[in-house]
């Protein structure tokens, strides 16, 4: 499917992780170690935050391990937060409008996944959309679609139960038109102080999802945090597949699983689809 990264610490010039580091998330792009999809050559996204409450974004339909101005941008870019995404398509066309992140306000979204036989049911997802986001959508995704439930079911005041609210929405409307797996997904968000992330899939076979550990775990465990130490004791990363050099400076993200990182600190809950209330959402 896809890869994507997300990183909260002091400022940092993009490229110190996007290109600088073994097996870097544009590494990944053209040799994953996904089965599935080890090369991610469809596009990619960039946002990142700076001085102003809305993110900046860039996104290409070249492949990232080709692309000058992305390389160029990464060298001149420094961020505090930042989610980047190389994307490997399955339905929807390659074209810049469903490259990820997507944007709302203050919002990033970024997904690895699919939502299985969609086509049988995105006009009714659709539908529940509220209008004021629906607005906002460009391209042709299932993960735009995500998104935007999410946002209908109050991702800007409760994240993470927005998140369940519309899984258990994706996989109740699903199961309607005689899909019982629909979901496989692992996302990332962030509104600019935190970031979110979850691993979730029907059959509980999801995408692998991974966070970085703390300098402190790290000098615990005897291991170089030399290159951790220099981006500060906040800097934290969640990624789909490790980068860097020392595979154990990453802990894996058990299935049905959600993430709350802020200030350099991580929760972990348990991640619960719910079918949510419909309420003022007009249902055909």
């Amino acid at each position: 499917m896809c890869r994507w990264q997300a990183y909260s610490g002091r400022p940092i010039p993009l490229e110190s992780l996007l290109f600088q580091v073994q097996h870097s998330l544009i590494d990944q792009s053209m040799s994953s170690r996904s089965a599935e999809t080890p090369t991610n050559a469809d596009g990619f996204g960039l946002g990142w935050y700076g001085a102003r409450e809305v993110p900046g974004l860039f996104r290409s339909i070249r492949p990232a391990w080709n692309d000058f101005n992305l390389r160029d941008l990464a060298a001149q870019i420094e961020s505090r937060l930042f989610l980047a995404h190389v994307r490997a398509t399955s339905l929807a066309t390659v074209q810049e409008t469903n490259c990820h992140p997507f944007r709302w306000k203050n919002w990033l979204f970024v997904h690895n996944g699919e939502v299985f036989e969609i086509e049988n049911f995105r006009q009714r997802l659709l539908m529940l959309i509220a209008p004021e986001y629906f607005r906002n959508m460009l391209g042709t995704t299932d993960s735009e679609v995500l998104f935007h439930l999410a946002l209908t079911f109050g991702l800007e005041r409760d994240p993470l139960g927005a998140l369940e609210r519309m899984a258990g929405c994706v996989e109740s409307v699903a199961a309607q038109h005689g899909t019982a797996e629909a979901l496989w997904m692992t996302l990332g968000l962030s509104d600019g102080e935190s970031v979110w992330a979850v691993r979730y899939a029907s059959d509980g076979a999801a995408p692998t999802l991974h966070y970085s550990r703390s300098v402190e775990d790290l000098t615990a465990l005897g291991l170089a945090a030399q290159a951790a130490q220099a981006l500060g004791p906040e800097a934290r990363m969640i990624v789909s597949e490790p980068i860097g050099k020392i595979a154990a400076g990453w802990i894996a993200v058990p299935q049905a699983s959600a993430l709350h990182l802020r200030a350099g600190q991580v929760e972990t809950r348990v991640f619960t689809p719910r079918v949510p209330s419909l309420g003022a959402v007009q249902v055909p």
